[in-house]
């Protein structure tokens, strides 16, 4: 019998490294309807995606993104630090920018750039 590592097996190991960070920032500018239904909302436009760590930043980035465009929260996780709004897409791109640039200029956060598909 052979050792576990010489069967070609990789072993990874994940960690959540404690850190003030947006992990992403996504925009989803026109969903295909096939999202709105597995996700479980109404079809309103654009799907913004926000991780962040630690996770009950997810509460403050729904706050600031609700204060600074007009967006509805669609999902909101404070044990995983999700969060997804919707709205129109300049809304949404401005919402997320909104976070971004708070938890940055405020709060010392790393950010990752505002993409969008």
């Amino acid at each position: 019998m052979s050792a576990f590592g010489e069967k070609g097996i990789e072993r990874i190991i994940q960690e959540s490294v404690p850190g003030k960070q947006v992990t992403l920032a996504h925009v989803i500018a026109s969903p295909m309807p096939d999202l709105y239904e597995r996700l479980g909302i109404d079809e309103k436009g654009a799907i913004g995606i926000l991780t962040l760590s630690p996770y009950e930043t997810s509460i403050i980035a729904a706050d600031i993104a609700t204060k600074t465009a007009d967006v509805e929260i669609v999902f909101l996780d404070r044990f995983t630090g999700s969060v997804v709004i919707s709205g129109d897409v300049q809304s949404v791109k401005t919402a997320l920018n909104a976070v971004n640039d708070t938890l940055k200029n405020m709060l010392g956060f790393e950010t990752a750039a505002v993409t969008l598909t």
